[in-house]
């Protein structure tokens, strides 16, 4: 039985030139990642630490790298799945120029798109940052010492206390840089594929709406609809990993 749908997404993909990828927390759930912001998810037991909080209380900075040790269980253990893998082969084989996400678990990265190709809109927790210089701490070196008596970790570069996984929190500025990158590829590109985000969260959900003004098709691709889905040229309320495996043909 002929899916016409899936032939709809083919031919969109087909004859676009530029494509870029969007995804959100849909994409990883299929991946064992829990999803924070719906219901059951690590938001609705454990409200999100404000930034504000992070910066101006020791014991939030404590609460923080104790909630990280807990997340880093589920992160470990994932592995990227045939969405991921999709994703990548669109990326490897030139159709797709650039992947803008709202995740912050790497598994673009493990699944083999280039550093260089991913817009992280809202950091990646695989890592930490000092937020005075920006030097870069391995999490493992921090987990190590914080799980033996919670000392908290002080950076090696310039000996500040305000080290903290390279995620944007709750009311901490995005990040300029990538928001302009992700702008720059958004306005360049005449196919916007939107995998596995509510596009509830702005600004990052904006860019859907920016590629359709531009004259760019969208296909939107999520279990769920969204309130975007009306300016969707095609919208495929299915997993994304079995529905963009088998239009790009991975495993």
């Amino acid at each position: 039985m002929i899916d016409v749908e899936l032939e709809q997404f083919q031919s969109l993909l087909d004859e676009c030139k530029q494509a870029v990828v969007f995804t959100g927390a849909g994409i990883s759930t299929e991946s064992g990642i829990p999803d924070f912001r719906s219901p059951g998810g690590v938001w609705t037991t454990n409200q999100p630490i404000e930034f504000s909080d992070f910066m101006n209380s020791e014991e939030m900075r404590r609460e923080t790298w104790r909630r990280k040790i807990n997340t880093d269980k589920s992160f470990r253990a994932a592995e990227p799945n045939r969405g991921h893998r999709a994703v990548e082969k669109l990326v490897r084989v030139g159709k797709v120029s650039s992947v803008i996400t709202q995740n912050i678990d790497g598994l673009h990265q493990q699944s083999g798109v280039p550093d260089e190709r991913i817009i992280e809109l809202h950091g990646n927790s695989t890592y930490a940052k000092c937020l005075e210089c920006g030097t870069r701490h391995e999490i493992d070196d921090i987990m190590s010492v914080f799980k033996t008596d919670e000392t908290l970790p002080v950076c090696t570069g310039c000996g500040g206390p305000y080290v903290k996984p390279a995620t944007i929190s709750f009311g901490q500025s995005m990040p300029e840089a990538e928001m302009q990158r992700a702008r720059v590829e958004t306005d360049a590109c005449d196919l916007f594929i939107a995998l596995g985000s509510s596009l509830v969260v702005y600004p990052a959900a904006g860019f859907p709406i920016i590629a359709k003004n531009n004259g760019a098709r969208l296909v939107i691709v999520t279990r769920e609809p969204t309130d975007l889905d009306h300016l969707a040229d095609l919208v495929l309320n299915r997993e994304i990993g079995p529905t963009l495996g088998e239009v790009v043909e991975v495993n």
